[in-house]
């Protein structure tokens, strides 16, 4: 369950809270684990009747009661409020090739144009017969472009698991038009250490603006409609395990 909250918004989740209007943190006790996780939009007010700019702030944390190794995560699927959204359109396009293998320094150069986040996260690698390690290394969010109606995010990490890896999450976000939720995140999250390696933290800002057609756009956009924001998600892990969980948050309305 500690990778759960990495991507829980996640990311993302990471676009996961894309429409929060104000400061939420949440800790959740699942059997022996225990994740916190705390988002931040800003501005907390924001118009009740159209889209505004928002910066996304996500940080979390994730823990096992005894001390023990979690299971690995594999996907986490996000439904997050209809009042908010993600707006890719016009901003440069990043793939997953030229971002594979790279080096923090060099994914970055790949697609400078495309970066929308940046932050940081702690992994713990436990190899069978061996003590086991943390590894911190950055993160760089990048735009992979809008098709069909799917908008893609890539998320690349570069952690020393143990030699200096690699790893890069793909985030798939879709309309979803179903009662008060209007978007849904799907992260595929890759093996970490051949299996072996958790996520223990993470801390990541989305707030990318950009200007297309002569006009100004920001990459995360919501509207406080009714006061109040809801989202909720699943992560499964390599165990077969499902974690769910779900948030109200208010918000400020003005204009």
């Amino acid at each position: 369950m500690r990778k759960h909250l990495i991507w829980i918004l996640a990311l993302g989740a990471m676009l996961a809270v894309a429409g929060i209007a104000s400061a939420a943190k949440v800790t959740v006790r699942t059997g022996n684990m225990i994740l916190t996780y705390e988002g931040k939009v800003t501005p907390k007010a924001l118009p009740k009747n159209r889209l505004a700019p928002i910066a996304l702030d996500i940080n979390g944390t994730i823990a096992a009661v005894d001390g023990g190794h979690p299971p690995a995560l594999r996907t986490v699927v996000v439904d997050t409020d209809k009042y908010g959204t993600v707006n890719a359109k016009g901003l440069p396009v990043c793939t997953s090739g030229r971002l594979q293998a790279q080096s923090h320094v060099n994914a970055k150069k790949a697609c400078s144009k495309a970066i929308v986040g940046r932050g940081s996260t702690t992994v713990r690698v436990a190899f069978p017969d061996s003590n086991p390690f943390n590894a911190t290394g950055p993160l760089v969010f990048f735009n992979g472009g809008v098709k069909g109606g799917t908008t893609t995010l890539f998320i690349h990490a570069y952690v020393a698991v143990p030699t200096p890896t690699a790893i890069v999450t793909t985030v798939r976000i879709t309309r979803r038009r179903s009662g008060k939720f209007g978007l849904r995140s799907i992260a595929t999250v890759p093996t970490i250490a051949g299996g072996s390696g958790s996520v223990l933290s993470y801390d990541f800002t989305v707030d990318r603006k950009f200007t297309y057609k002569g006009r100004k756009q920001s990459y995360l956009l919501a509207s406080c409609a009714t006061g109040r924001f809801y989202a909720q998600a699943e992560s499964s892990f390599s165990d077969g395990t499902k974690v769910k969980g779900s948030v109200v948050v208010p918000c400020t309305q003005k204009g």
